[in-house]
Protein backbone atom coordinates (compact mmCIF):
# COMPACT_ATOMS: atom_id res chain seq x y z
CA UNK A 1 0.00 0.00 0.00
CA UNK A 2 1.55 3.21 -1.10
CA UNK A 3 0.71 6.51 0.18
CA UNK A 4 1.24 8.70 -3.17
CA UNK A 5 -1.56 11.69 -2.42
CA UNK A 6 -2.06 12.57 1.29
CA UNK A 7 -3.84 10.51 4.09
CA UNK A 8 -6.66 10.79 1.38
CA UNK A 9 -5.19 8.74 -1.07
CA UNK A 10 -3.61 5.20 -1.23
CA UNK A 11 -2.88 2.99 -4.15
CA UNK A 12 -3.27 -0.70 -3.18
CA UNK A 13 -1.20 -3.04 -5.20
CA UNK A 14 -2.32 -6.45 -4.40
CA UNK A 15 -0.48 -8.94 -7.65
CA UNK A 16 -3.62 -10.46 -8.05
CA UNK A 17 -7.40 -9.90 -9.84
CA UNK A 18 -8.97 -8.19 -8.02
CA UNK A 19 -12.91 -7.87 -8.61
CA UNK A 20 -14.05 -4.57 -6.51
CA UNK A 21 -17.29 -4.98 -7.46
CA UNK A 22 -18.42 -8.49 -6.69
CA UNK A 23 -16.45 -8.82 -3.66
CA UNK A 24 -17.88 -5.97 -2.39
CA UNK A 25 -21.80 -6.70 -3.60
CA UNK A 26 -22.49 -8.37 -0.42
CA UNK A 27 -22.20 -4.92 1.55
CA UNK A 28 -25.17 -3.26 -0.71
CA UNK A 29 -28.63 -3.40 1.38
CA UNK A 30 -30.64 -2.75 -1.70
CA UNK A 31 -30.36 -0.54 -4.65
CA UNK A 32 -31.19 2.58 -2.76
CA UNK A 33 -28.62 1.97 -0.24
CA UNK A 34 -27.72 5.64 1.12
CA UNK A 35 -24.36 4.20 2.16
CA UNK A 36 -23.70 2.21 -0.79
CA UNK A 37 -22.95 3.54 -4.02
CA UNK A 38 -21.85 1.58 -7.38
CA UNK A 39 -20.74 3.52 -10.39
CA UNK A 40 -21.31 2.48 -13.92
CA UNK A 41 -17.50 2.08 -14.68
CA UNK A 42 -16.90 0.24 -11.68
CA UNK A 43 -16.19 2.32 -9.10
CA UNK A 44 -17.80 1.82 -5.35
CA UNK A 45 -18.64 4.36 -2.77
CA UNK A 46 -19.04 3.44 0.65
CA UNK A 47 -19.96 5.53 3.45
CA UNK A 48 -19.28 3.64 7.19
CA UNK A 49 -18.54 4.58 10.67
CA UNK A 50 -15.27 3.77 12.30
CA UNK A 51 -14.00 3.69 15.73
CA UNK A 52 -11.86 6.99 14.78
CA UNK A 53 -15.23 8.28 13.27
CA UNK A 54 -17.20 8.91 10.06
CA UNK A 55 -15.67 8.23 6.91
CA UNK A 56 -16.62 7.87 3.06
CA UNK A 57 -14.33 5.45 1.05
CA UNK A 58 -13.77 5.53 -2.93
CA UNK A 59 -12.74 2.63 -4.49
CA UNK A 60 -11.60 2.82 -8.39
CA UNK A 61 -10.12 -0.38 -9.83
CA UNK A 62 -7.68 0.34 -12.37
CA UNK A 63 -7.36 -3.53 -13.47
CA UNK A 64 -4.79 -2.66 -16.09
CA UNK A 65 -1.96 -1.09 -14.05
CA UNK A 66 -2.65 -3.98 -11.52
CA UNK A 67 -4.24 -1.37 -8.81
CA UNK A 68 -6.60 0.11 -6.98
CA UNK A 69 -7.36 3.39 -6.04
CA UNK A 70 -8.44 4.59 -2.60
CA UNK A 71 -9.36 7.59 -1.56
CA UNK A 72 -10.55 8.77 1.61
CA UNK A 73 -12.78 11.72 3.93
CA UNK A 74 -13.83 11.97 7.07
CA UNK A 75 -12.05 11.87 10.64
CA UNK A 76 -11.88 7.70 9.96
CA UNK A 77 -10.05 8.32 6.52
CA UNK A 78 -6.95 6.90 7.99
CA UNK A 79 -9.04 3.66 9.26
CA UNK A 80 -10.61 2.81 6.17
CA UNK A 81 -7.77 3.05 3.92
CA UNK A 82 -5.44 1.21 5.98
CA UNK A 83 -8.43 -1.74 5.95
CA UNK A 84 -8.68 -1.37 2.07
CA UNK A 85 -6.55 -4.73 1.55
CA UNK A 86 -8.71 -6.78 4.24
CA UNK A 87 -11.84 -4.91 2.57
CA UNK A 88 -11.42 -6.77 -0.32
CA UNK A 89 -10.03 -9.64 0.59
CA UNK A 90 -6.28 -9.96 1.37
CA UNK A 91 -7.00 -11.45 4.84
CA UNK A 92 -9.55 -14.29 2.86
CA UNK A 93 -7.22 -17.58 2.06
CA UNK A 94 -8.36 -19.67 -0.39
CA UNK A 95 -5.39 -21.98 -0.01
CA UNK A 96 -7.13 -25.66 -0.30
CA UNK A 97 -10.14 -25.17 -1.49
CA UNK A 98 -10.75 -27.34 -4.73
CA UNK A 99 -14.59 -27.89 -6.11
CA UNK A 100 -14.97 -31.34 -6.73
CA UNK A 101 -15.29 -32.10 -10.06
CA UNK A 102 -18.90 -33.88 -9.21
CA UNK A 103 -19.58 -30.26 -8.67
CA UNK A 104 -19.33 -28.79 -11.93
CA UNK A 105 -21.45 -26.02 -11.32
CA UNK A 106 -19.23 -24.87 -8.30
CA UNK A 107 -15.73 -25.50 -10.34
CA UNK A 108 -17.37 -22.90 -13.03
CA UNK A 109 -18.50 -20.29 -10.80
CA UNK A 110 -14.88 -20.45 -9.16
CA UNK A 111 -13.01 -20.79 -12.30
CA UNK A 112 -14.72 -17.68 -13.63
CA UNK A 113 -14.01 -15.64 -10.55
CA UNK A 114 -10.65 -15.32 -9.96
CA UNK A 115 -10.66 -12.11 -8.62
CA UNK A 116 -13.32 -12.66 -5.57
CA UNK A 117 -12.35 -12.76 -2.36
CA UNK A 118 -14.39 -12.69 1.05
CA UNK A 119 -14.14 -9.02 2.07
CA UNK A 120 -14.21 -8.02 5.83
CA UNK A 121 -15.13 -4.56 6.80
CA UNK A 122 -14.03 -4.68 10.66
CA UNK A 123 -17.40 -3.46 11.54
CA UNK A 124 -19.28 -5.44 13.84
CA UNK A 125 -22.37 -3.53 15.22
CA UNK A 126 -22.97 -2.09 11.86
CA UNK A 127 -23.38 -5.21 9.55
CA UNK A 128 -25.19 -6.57 12.91
CA UNK A 129 -27.91 -4.24 12.66
CA UNK A 130 -28.37 -4.88 8.87
CA UNK A 131 -28.65 -7.79 9.51
CA UNK A 132 -31.02 -7.68 12.40
CA UNK A 133 -33.02 -5.61 10.30
CA UNK A 134 -33.15 -8.51 7.60
CA UNK A 135 -34.72 -11.63 10.35
CA UNK A 136 -37.97 -13.09 9.23
CA UNK A 137 -38.69 -10.50 6.47
CA UNK A 138 -38.22 -10.27 2.76
CA UNK A 139 -35.39 -8.54 1.31
CA UNK A 140 -37.59 -5.99 0.04
CA UNK A 141 -38.82 -5.18 3.20
CA UNK A 142 -35.69 -5.17 5.00
CA UNK A 143 -33.59 -3.14 2.71
CA UNK A 144 -36.58 -0.19 2.95
CA UNK A 145 -36.36 -0.12 6.69
CA UNK A 146 -32.49 0.24 6.36
CA UNK A 147 -32.68 2.92 4.19
CA UNK A 148 -35.32 4.70 6.01
CA UNK A 149 -33.54 4.83 9.32
CA UNK A 150 -29.91 5.31 7.86
CA UNK A 151 -31.35 8.25 5.88
CA UNK A 152 -33.45 10.04 8.50
CA UNK A 153 -30.79 9.01 11.84
CA UNK A 154 -27.64 8.59 9.58
CA UNK A 155 -25.22 11.78 9.13
CA UNK A 156 -24.55 13.06 5.86
CA UNK A 157 -20.97 11.11 4.73
CA UNK A 158 -18.22 13.37 4.61
CA UNK A 159 -16.34 14.66 1.40
CA UNK A 160 -17.89 14.94 -1.77
CA UNK A 161 -21.04 13.54 -0.17
CA UNK A 162 -22.26 16.90 1.27
CA UNK A 163 -21.65 18.42 -2.51
CA UNK A 164 -24.68 18.92 -4.75
CA UNK A 165 -23.84 17.24 -7.98
CA UNK A 166 -21.34 15.03 -7.11
CA UNK A 167 -21.90 10.98 -7.55
CA UNK A 168 -21.72 10.56 -3.75
CA UNK A 169 -23.97 13.41 -3.38
CA UNK A 170 -26.59 12.89 -0.18
CA UNK A 171 -25.12 9.44 0.75
CA UNK A 172 -25.16 8.95 4.64
CA UNK A 173 -23.42 7.12 7.35
CA UNK A 174 -24.92 4.59 9.28
CA UNK A 175 -25.72 5.75 12.89
CA UNK A 176 -23.55 5.25 15.55
CA UNK A 177 -24.63 2.55 18.38
CA UNK A 178 -26.30 5.38 20.52
CA UNK A 179 -28.14 6.40 17.73
CA UNK A 180 -29.32 3.23 17.11
CA UNK A 181 -30.59 2.94 20.68
CA UNK A 182 -32.04 6.19 20.61
CA UNK A 183 -34.54 6.09 17.37
CA UNK A 184 -37.81 6.69 19.14
CA UNK A 185 -40.12 3.33 18.57
CA UNK A 186 -42.77 4.96 16.35
CA UNK A 187 -39.96 5.34 14.05
CA UNK A 188 -39.37 1.53 13.58
CA UNK A 189 -42.89 1.30 12.80
CA UNK A 190 -42.97 3.88 9.89
CA UNK A 191 -40.58 1.79 8.87
CA UNK A 192 -42.18 -1.86 9.12
CA UNK A 193 -39.36 -2.65 11.70
CA UNK A 194 -41.65 -4.51 14.68
CA UNK A 195 -40.56 -4.76 18.34
CA UNK A 196 -38.84 -7.92 18.24
CA UNK A 197 -36.22 -6.68 15.92
CA UNK A 198 -36.10 -3.34 17.36
CA UNK A 199 -35.15 -5.16 20.59
CA UNK A 200 -32.53 -7.00 19.25
CA UNK A 201 -30.89 -3.69 17.50
CA UNK A 202 -30.73 -1.78 20.72
CA UNK A 203 -29.80 -4.84 22.99
CA UNK A 204 -26.71 -5.29 20.50
CA UNK A 205 -25.70 -1.44 20.46
CA UNK A 206 -25.33 -1.84 24.33
CA UNK A 207 -22.61 -4.27 23.93
CA UNK A 208 -21.37 -2.84 20.82
CA UNK A 209 -17.88 -2.19 22.24
CA UNK A 210 -17.62 -6.11 23.19
CA UNK A 211 -18.66 -6.71 19.93
CA UNK A 212 -16.55 -5.23 17.87
CA UNK A 213 -13.33 -7.22 20.00
CA UNK A 214 -15.09 -10.51 18.44
CA UNK A 215 -12.48 -9.67 15.61
CA UNK A 216 -9.93 -11.03 17.44
CA UNK A 217 -11.50 -14.17 17.48
CA UNK A 218 -11.86 -17.85 15.36
CA UNK A 219 -15.15 -18.16 13.39
CA UNK A 220 -17.02 -20.53 15.81
CA UNK A 221 -15.73 -18.28 18.98
CA UNK A 222 -16.85 -15.13 16.91
CA UNK A 223 -20.13 -17.23 16.39
CA UNK A 224 -20.71 -17.99 20.10
CA UNK A 225 -19.87 -14.77 21.39
CA UNK A 226 -22.21 -12.75 18.94
CA UNK A 227 -24.81 -14.99 19.87
CA UNK A 228 -25.09 -13.66 23.66
CA UNK A 229 -27.08 -11.26 22.28
CA UNK A 230 -30.70 -12.01 22.68
CA UNK A 231 -32.47 -12.91 19.48
CA UNK A 232 -29.27 -12.89 17.65
CA UNK A 233 -28.84 -16.74 16.49
CA UNK A 234 -26.91 -19.30 13.74
CA UNK A 235 -28.25 -16.76 10.60
CA UNK A 236 -28.00 -13.62 11.70
CA UNK A 237 -24.16 -14.17 13.13
CA UNK A 238 -23.12 -15.48 10.04
CA UNK A 239 -24.49 -12.62 8.15
CA UNK A 240 -22.03 -10.37 10.51
CA UNK A 241 -19.39 -13.02 10.07
CA UNK A 242 -19.20 -13.15 6.34
CA UNK A 243 -19.28 -8.95 6.50
CA UNK A 244 -17.01 -7.84 9.35
CA UNK A 245 -14.79 -11.03 10.49
CA UNK A 246 -14.55 -11.85 6.26
CA UNK A 247 -15.14 -15.44 7.55
CA UNK A 248 -14.79 -18.02 4.29
CA UNK A 249 -16.71 -20.75 6.85
CA UNK A 250 -19.84 -18.59 7.69
CA UNK A 251 -22.63 -20.53 5.47
CA UNK A 252 -26.34 -18.94 6.21
CA UNK A 253 -27.76 -21.96 8.19
CA UNK A 254 -31.31 -21.34 9.11
CA UNK A 255 -31.93 -19.30 5.90
CA UNK A 256 -35.03 -20.32 3.85
CA UNK A 257 -33.42 -20.37 0.19
CA UNK A 258 -29.16 -21.00 1.14
CA UNK A 259 -29.62 -24.53 1.47
CA UNK A 260 -31.98 -25.29 -0.89
CA UNK A 261 -30.12 -23.56 -3.58
CA UNK A 262 -26.91 -24.95 -2.43
CA UNK A 263 -28.20 -28.63 -2.27
CA UNK A 264 -29.69 -28.15 -5.66
CA UNK A 265 -27.05 -26.93 -7.50
CA UNK A 266 -24.49 -29.33 -6.46
CA UNK A 267 -26.56 -32.32 -6.34
CA UNK A 268 -29.72 -31.27 -8.67
CA UNK A 269 -31.83 -32.42 -5.34
CA UNK A 270 -33.29 -29.15 -2.99
CA UNK A 271 -33.05 -30.23 0.73
CA UNK A 272 -33.00 -28.36 4.01
CA UNK A 273 -29.95 -27.52 6.31
CA UNK A 274 -29.86 -31.62 8.01
CA UNK A 275 -29.59 -32.41 4.26
CA UNK A 276 -27.01 -29.83 2.75
CA UNK A 277 -24.91 -29.92 6.02
CA UNK A 278 -23.04 -33.15 4.89
CA UNK A 279 -23.18 -31.67 1.35
CA UNK A 280 -20.63 -29.24 1.70
CA UNK A 281 -18.87 -30.74 5.05
CA UNK A 282 -16.24 -31.26 2.26
CA UNK A 283 -15.58 -27.86 2.05
CA UNK A 284 -15.33 -27.19 5.61
CA UNK A 285 -13.10 -23.65 6.32
CA UNK A 286 -14.84 -22.63 2.95
CA UNK A 287 -18.41 -23.31 2.97
CA UNK A 288 -19.95 -19.83 2.82
CA UNK A 289 -17.10 -19.88 0.12
CA UNK A 290 -19.14 -21.92 -1.84
CA UNK A 291 -22.27 -20.40 -1.29
CA UNK A 292 -21.85 -17.13 -1.93
CA UNK A 293 -19.47 -18.41 -5.58
CA UNK A 294 -22.93 -20.19 -6.35
CA UNK A 295 -24.73 -16.80 -5.92
CA UNK A 296 -22.42 -14.97 -7.93
CA UNK A 297 -23.47 -17.49 -10.34
CA UNK A 298 -27.01 -17.12 -9.84
CA UNK A 299 -27.59 -20.64 -9.10
CA UNK A 300 -31.29 -21.10 -7.66
CA UNK A 301 -33.57 -23.72 -7.44
CA UNK A 302 -36.45 -23.92 -9.96
CA UNK A 303 -39.46 -22.38 -8.37
CA UNK A 304 -42.91 -24.13 -8.35
CA UNK A 305 -46.44 -22.12 -8.30
CA UNK A 306 -46.38 -18.38 -6.97
CA UNK A 307 -43.66 -16.81 -5.45
CA UNK A 308 -44.05 -16.71 -1.52
CA UNK A 309 -45.44 -13.67 0.23
CA UNK A 310 -43.80 -15.25 3.40
CA UNK A 311 -40.49 -13.63 4.44
CA UNK A 312 -37.28 -13.92 3.33
CA UNK A 313 -36.03 -15.78 5.86
CA UNK A 314 -37.68 -17.66 8.74
CA UNK A 315 -36.55 -18.86 11.88
CA UNK A 316 -38.10 -17.15 14.69
CA UNK A 317 -34.17 -16.86 16.14
CA UNK A 318 -31.43 -16.23 13.70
Amino acid sequence: MTNEGGPGFRAWRPGREVAVGATLATLRRGGGDPAYRLQPDGVVWRATRTPDGAALLRLEPRPADGEVLAHAWGPGAGWVLDGVPELLGAADDPTGFAPRPEHPRLVAAWRARPGWRVPRTRAVFEALAAACLEQRVTGKEAFAAWRGLVLRFGEVAPGPAGDAGTFAAGMRVPPAAADWAAIPSWEWLRVGVEEARRRVVVLAAASAGRLEQTLDLTGEEAAKALRTVPGVGVWTAAEVRQRAHGDADAFSWADYHVAKNVSWALTGQVLDDAGCAPLVECYRGHRYRVQRLLELDGASRPRRGPRMTLPGHLPVVR
